[in-house]
């Protein structure tokens, strides 16, 4: 008959395994904060190896997209790793606010940023920003040829003239902000006009190329990138300019970037530090000098000196917790853009 007991060494050992995995359970719960980042990598990591410095606190980020981290995070639920999510965009922050997976935010957090850039409800608080802009070749088209409005490309000569990006969270959210504003037979119906006059790139950086090329005449990005390549060598945008559509036009919305506390983390008073240090003056100072190129969204805070100063581009009014990924990829889907 085989034993059933095991011998006293093995019961070590196995009491030795267990203690080692609680003990380094303990030590991961203790080990800091998570943050879902779908920012602009090197900038959150400027942001996140100053507040560790200053505060001691390790944070451990995990990047991916905005569209791809929001769904994430719905689908984890409340048993999600993650204590704070941050974006690009705020369609993908409204879809976890939806879902019921944010914290509500410190008042002294949400003093630190103006009402026009984070949600009234004050779940979520913007970053950051940035601005839509129509990049154009002025050997293609000249200043006086500049559509007025975004809603003017949708007219029969812009056909073929002009690229955009549908498929990325940065051109959505322009829709987004399109449909808040214009209501949704206007949207939709400026989509399909769009299938028929665009040409389709991938990415924002490829559209600026294009234009820099001479493939296209213009096409609706974000300004940033624009800049970025400008500090660089700028050898994707040497022959291209910005227009800013102002007038409080769709194509003058500024997006916001986001962040928020997942109120199923277990380091909330770390979470939330976190948080009201990027909205606070060394975070949003940082922005201002980062090569990121996106806006200061604190109060107070300077953005770097080389952006059209946020006060003047006449951006429209939109609640960021009104914008609506859900049904822009519906419209696009129907428009054939998706």
């Amino acid at each position: 008959m085989k034993n059933r007991f095991l011998p006293f060494c093995s019961i070590a050992l196995v009491i030795s395994s267990v203690f080692a995995a609680s003990m380094a359970s303990a030590a991961n719960n203790d080990d800091g904060i998570v943050v879902y980042n779908a920012q602009h990598e090197n900038l959150t990591k400027s942001w996140v190896d100053e507040f560790t410095k200053e505060t001691g606190i390790k944070v451990t980020l995990r990047n991916g997209g905005d569209t791809e981290l929001g769904n994430q995070i719905v689908q984890e639920g409340k048993v999600s790793p993650a204590d704070v999510f941050l974006t690009e965009n705020s369609p993908a922050m409204t879809l976890v606010d939806n879902a019921n997976l944010f914290a509500p935010l410190d008042a002294d957090t949400l003093k630190q940023v103006p009402a026009q850039f984070r949600p009234a409800h004050g779940r979520w608080i913007g970053i950051a920003a940035r601005s839509t802009v129509f990049v154009y070749n002025p050997t293609k088209i000249s200043a006086a040829q500049l559509p007025a409005s975004m809603m003017d490309l949708a007219k029969p000569e812009w056909k073929g003239r002009w690229a955009a990006s549908p498929s990325g969270a940065d051109f959505q959210a322009i829709v987004s902000a399109m449909l808040t504003l214009k209501g949704e037979k206007a949207t939709l119906d400026w989509l399909k006009a769009m299938k028929t006059n665009f040409v389709p790139y991938k990415g924002n950086s490829t559209v600026l190329k294009a234009v820099n090329a001479g493939q296209i005449d213009g096409g609706v990005i974000y300004h940033y990138y624009y800049f970025v390549d400008q500090a660089k060598t700028g050898e994707n945008s040497k022959n291209t300019q910005l227009h800013y559509f102002r007038h409080q036009d769709p194509g003058a919305f500024v997006s916001i970037s986001g962040g928020g506390v997942l109120a199923s983390s277990k380091h909330q008073k770390q979470a939330q530090a976190f948080i009201k240090w990027i909205t606070g003056k060394t975070g949003q100072d940082m922005l201002r000098t980062n090569t990121a190129f996106e806006y200061a969204v604190g109060v107070g805070a300077a953005s770097n000196a080389k952006l059209v100063p946020l006060n003047q581009l006449d951006a429209p009014k939109v609640e960021p917790s009104a914008l609506n990924s859900k049904k822009v990829n519906e419209l696009m889907t129907e428009a054939g853009l998706l």
